[in-house]
């Protein structure tokens, strides 16, 4: 399988902590990263950080092969009380962070390619600057597709839904079943089995989708 970098997996509950322990079943060798944990600590809000962390995982473990962007900058705003350094920061982390990692990642990838899983978000009305910044994440993701496939690069964005990882209120949670086609929540298993394919030689045809994999979530209305 290769190499494969995980990032914001700090979180025991994550959906990027779901995806680990699969990965490694499946043969991958994972390393990760988050803000003040995992193997790597890593300040994305830093615009020399994710070269840097390319780099060193490169000098310490080897060449990458599958890369796994799960980090993420949240601060619920809308419009009016949106400021200028919350926006900044979540560009910076969740869109301009995401680049680079692609980027420094395409460029130290072998003849025999890699695969990029990136988590968005289709949020809007009241989390605004997280919602455009994954909706610019999904442009750069779709964009990485047709610019590095030639180096055997395959990219994709996936759009989990609502994955209760320690956010909802008990109100939400007992709701969320009912609007759910499949009459149950996603949990980070589901989403970890996604990953592993689009990870996989067998699923790296797919390439330059943005994929809604949430159970029907997204087709309830």
């Amino acid at each position: 399988m290769g190499l494969v970098l995980v990032t914001g997996a700090a979180r025991a509950n994550s959906i990027a902590a779901g995806i680990v322990p699969r990965l490694v079943a499946d043969g991958w060798d994972v390393v990760t990263s988050d803000l003040h944990d995992g193997d790597y600590p890593c300040d994305l809000s830093a615009a020399d950080a994710a070269a840097e962390l390319i780099a060193r995982v490169n000098a310490e473990r080897g060449t990458l092969s599958g890369l796994v962007l799960s980090h993420a900058h949240d601060i619920e705003s809308g419009i009016l009380d949106t400021t200028a350094e919350s926006f900044d920061a979540h560009v910076a982390v969740n869109a301009r962070a995401s680049l680079l990692l692609i980027a420094a990642f395409a460029r130290q990838v072998s003849e025999s390619g890699g695969a990029i899983v990136a988590f968005t978000s289709d949020h809007t009305t009241g989390n605004l600057p997280y919602g455009a910044s994954k909706g610019a994440l999904d442009r750069i993701v779709i964009s990485a597709a047709r610019e590095l496939g030639p180096r055997g690069i395959s990219a994709n964005a996936v759009n989990p839904g609502p994955i209760d990882t320690g956010w909802m209120t008990d109100e939400l949670r007992a709701q969320m079943p009912a609007d759910h086609p499949l009459g149950r929540m996603g949990t980070p298993k589901d989403i970890a089995a996604i990953t592993s394919f689009l990870l996989s030689d067998e699923g790296r045809w797919i390439s330059g989708q943005l994929l809604h994999t949430d159970g029907g979530y997204s087709a309830r209305y």
